[in-house]
């Protein structure tokens, strides 16, 4: 490389340093694997860097509400970004669904959970995990669905609530409860199983699970916000995120 041409490459490279900025991202907890990806790829592409705080939906409501310093916000439904933008917390206009969310009841036992789900029925295990559905919409979709099955009073002396589906995966992982409800994109990447063994829920037993983000009021004028949300826009990233096991 010539003098003038290393020259040059520094100087883009500064300029391009002194532009990148940081967004701090609001991510429900069944998002947080394919967000730290594309995180990457923000950073690898445009400089800006994202800090992810991952958590229960309605908890980060509750907190954004109180002031709390997000950027953008990746919800596990469309409610609460729609109640935001409709509060004033949000850029209007800037709601958009970055994903559709799929329920699995999941073990870490590779031969616990059968491919019809009839563990629920007959299996023998002591504790079943599901998030807070108050503030969780993969718990309210696990709910509904032990609902659907019959099973609420035979599974709720059992059941185990995380305060988020990230908790929940814990509680299973580490053998707290033998099995749970979470979201497909916990345990699967590449569009394979990473281990144990899975039920996809049938989507007639829960209703659908609509992921929409928006950016917050303080992200309205910050160029790493507007850069992250066209990167979740970007087909890309769509096929990044399918490869999660979620639906666009």
């Amino acid at each position: 490389m010539t003098y003038s041409r290393l020259l040059a490459v520094l100087a883009a490279w500064t300029l391009g340093s002194a532009h990148a900025g940081e967004v701090t991202v609001a991510v429900a907890a069944n998002f947080a694997a394919p967000m730290q990806a594309i995180a990457a790829i923000l950073e690898k592409t445009t400089g800006h860097k994202a800090d992810i705080v991952t958590g229960a939906t309605g908890r980060f409501y509750a907190q954004i509400k109180n002031g709390a310093p997000f950027d953008v916000f990746l919800a596990a439904d469309n409610e609460t970004p729609g109640k935001m933008e409709a509060e004033g917390l949000a850029v209007p206009g800037s709601r958009f669904t970055y994903a559709k969310g799929k329920l699995v009841l999941w073990s870490a036992n590779p031969a616990l959970i059968d491919a019809q789900g009839q563990v629920l029925k007959t299996g023998d295990f002591r504790k079943i995990a599901i998030a807070q559905p108050k503030v969780a919409p993969y718990g309210a979709a696990a709910m509904e669905t032990i609902t659907q099955l019959g099973l609420a009073g035979r599974l709720g002396p059992r059941l185990v609530l995380g305060e988020s589906i990230g908790q929940t995966f814990s509680f299973i992982s580490t053998g707290n409860a033998e099995l749970g409800f979470v979201a497909m994109s916990q345990v699967f990447e590449g569009g394979k199983l990473k281990s144990g063994s899975m039920w996809a829920v049938p989507a007639t037993l829960y209703r659908p699970i609509v992921q929409d983000a928006i950016i917050l009021t303080r992200g309205k004028d910050n160029p790493a916000a507007t850069a992250l949300v066209a990167l979740l826009k970007s087909e890309r990233v769509k096929d990044l995120i399918r490869s999660y096991g979620y639906a666009l």
